[in-house]
């Protein structure tokens, strides 16, 4: 019996040393720990993989800071941030699963492109605008509202202007296809991780390295414009009524990222779940994601 016990436990301890990590990005508005959102997702992934090791990340010294740098602090600073704190984090040293929901996805993206080590492995961007957005602004979320009625104000004003570019993050992935040349010019985020002034080799290898990239799309988004933004797809250019694939964009024709070489390979996967921004049930996200996280 007592031979069995320890048997059990070795066992018990290989399946926890197995479980990757998982660091998760949260999106605009929101913050590490919110117990109806990021808490939530942390404590379900716990829950289903004995022994895995969750980093939610907190950009601030509180959730107040962690939620107004959501909106005020340079993203480019944010991700240096991040790859600080993934960089010194001794759980992470052999590698880790990302996860971002909104906004979210494209910094998670951003972090894999500029920082190889620790190595992601598999980036799951759930909602995330990787060809830009919100182009509008249609909607902010819950108790934000407030704050979003005065950045639609202002991106309306000057969304490529250098003072707002730099202190307003949904700013930096503002992407408005009646004015593409000011985007690329300007933008100092988005069109660097998404090549759009030259190629950067390093981004595309360290990109590439991934396993898989999955990227979520809400099938009756209201937030995100385009939705299709959320599968790397955008608004042909020059109007914003028209959208193309991922696979008609220059982006992929031109394999500057290396995205037509990974879809190649299989390892863009593109999923739809029905519902607005940011709504899924509990049974899809075991059912579609965590398959992922295993």
């Amino acid at each position: 019996m007592a031979a069995l016990r320890v048997a059990v436990l070795v066992l018990c301890l290989r399946c926890a040393a197995a479980a990757v990590p998982l660091v998760i990005w949260h999106g605009m508005g929101d913050s590490c720990c919110n117990p109806q959102s990021m808490g939530y997702i942390k404590k379900i992934v716990e829950n289903k993989i004995p022994g895995i090791y969750v980093l939610s990340l907190k950009i601030g010294n509180n959730l107040i800071q962690d939620m107004e740098n959501s909106f005020f602090m340079n993203v480019n600073d944010q991700v240096r941030e991040v790859c600080s704190q993934l960089a010194k984090d001794p759980h992470l040293k052999g590698g880790y699963n990302a996860m971002g929901f909104s906004q979210g996805g494209q910094f998670l993206r951003a972090v894999a492109q500029r920082c190889p080590s620790p190595p992601m492995l598999n980036l799951i961007s759930v909602g995330g605008q990787h060809q830009g957005s919100v182009y509008g602004f249609p909607r902010c979320p819950g108790e934000s509202s407030h704050i979003c009625d005065w950045i639609r104000k202002t991106l309306n004003l000057g969304a490529y202007t250098q003072a707002v570019q730099e202190h307003l993050a949904q700013a930096e992935y503002w992407h408005d296809p009646l004015k593409e040349e000011d985007y690329r010019k300007n933008s100092i985020f988005l069109a660097d991780i998404n090549q759009e002034r030259g190629i950067n080799e390093t981004y595309k290898k360290n990109l590439m390295a991934l396993k898989k990239f999955v990227m979520v799309k809400f099938l009756n988004d209201t937030m995100v414009d385009p939705p299709i933004s959320e599968w790397f797809g955008f608004y042909k250019s020059g109007q914003a009524k028209e959208t193309i694939p991922l696979k008609e964009t220059s982006l992929y024709t031109e394999d500057r990222l290396g995205l037509q070489e990974m879809d190649k390979a299989g390892k863009l996967v593109f999923l739809g779940v029905k519902g607005d921004h940011l709504h899924f049930s509990e049974e899809w996200f075991y059912t579609t994601i965590l398959p992922f996280l295993q």
